[in-house]
């Protein structure tokens, strides 16, 4: 078991005590930090505590690292387009439809499941449910996906994407035509009030939110947009743009009304680059569109 010891200073006095963990261990995601903070494995001044206790300046915070959870989810045959592969990770082109790892209601035919059948090896820091997960794609969003074989790739890939030095580019499909054909939207993202299957820019406990886009085509009823996450925040492109007045194509949640006149949501990873975890050389992968995105493209004139 691995154990961190932590003393808060005074600038970052007042955090929540997983806002103060997240910055201080970025190689753990947030949910990942919850999850310990729920379980008892973080004490808080020797006592365990909730992960929104706030933390005070001179506070001891202590986190150990449970053994690795058993993998109980089953391996399936699904087959993968896979974009590059070694000893440390697989980065895969992810199918629209493609749930990315087990939860309420979808215990079997998820990409973990696939990954297992794959894979030799998976790491564990994402406990039974979701081994050798590092990021996730929504269901319906196609495209550039890595997963971690071994748990000094999955630390090093998370380290990146905590600090935001990974690359994401996206490409989408919205409604209308855009007014400017460059922009950035900055706009906090939190749970909607009352919608809680929704994200909202309106949400008053919104977390910090940056996408750069620029039009690659556009027509009076669509336009291709090409978008740079430079966060990661839920649903962040989706609610963004429908922000802008120019919701994804196919969106159910966020354009619901002519959500059905599409095949699902067009919102494809097109890019995806970072730094090889034990090599340090700065890979780029991209994943080619697929057959229903280009019939989109085609269907709106563009």
């Amino acid at each position: 078991m691995k154990t961190h010891q932590l003393l808060v200073p005074k600038e970052q006095s007042k955090l929540r005590l997983d806002q103060f963990l997240a910055k201080q261990l970025p190689e753990y995601s947030r949910s990942r930090l919850q999850q310990l903070i729920l379980g008892g494995f973080v004490q808080l001044n020797n006592v365990t505590t909730r992960p929104r206790q706030i933390v005070r300046s001179g506070d001891k915070i202590e986190l150990i690292e449970p053994p690795l959870e058993k993998i109980e989810t089953r391996p399936e045959p699904i087959p993968l387009e896979i974009l590059f592969e070694d000893d440390d990770l697989i980065v895969i082109n992810k199918a629209a439809g493609l749930t990315v790892h087990p939860g309420a209601g979808h215990r079997e035919h998820t990409l973990v499941n696939a990954l297992l059948s794959h894979c030799a090896t998976l790491s564990g820091i994402g406990g039974k449910e979701r081994p050798g997960i590092v990021h996730r794609l929504d269901k319906e969003t196609s495209g550039c996906l890595v997963a971690a074989k071994n748990d000094v790739a999955h630390r090093e890939l998370s380290k990146q994407f905590a600090a935001r030095t990974v690359e994401k580019i996206y490409l989408a499909l919205v409604a209308g035509k855009l007014r400017k054909a460059t922009g950035i939207i900055e706009e906090k993202i939190g749970r909607h009030p009352v919608h809680r299957q929704r994200m909202s820019v309106t949400s008053s406990r919104g977390r910090t939110a940056k996408t750069e886009y620029r039009v690659i085509r556009s027509s009076d009823q669509a336009s291709l947009i090409e978008c740079r996450l430079h966060s990661g925040r839920t649903h962040q492109i989706r609610v963004h743009l429908h922000h802008l007045g120019h919701p994804v194509l196919g969106d159910k949640i966020y354009a619901p009304k002519v959500a059905k006149n599409y095949p699902r949501q067009m919102l494809h990873a097109w890019k995806l680059g970072f730094r090889h975890p034990r090599t340090g050389e700065w890979k780029t992968f991209e994943a080619p569109l697929p057959d229903d995105f280009n019939q989109t493209i085609a269907t709106v004139g563009l």
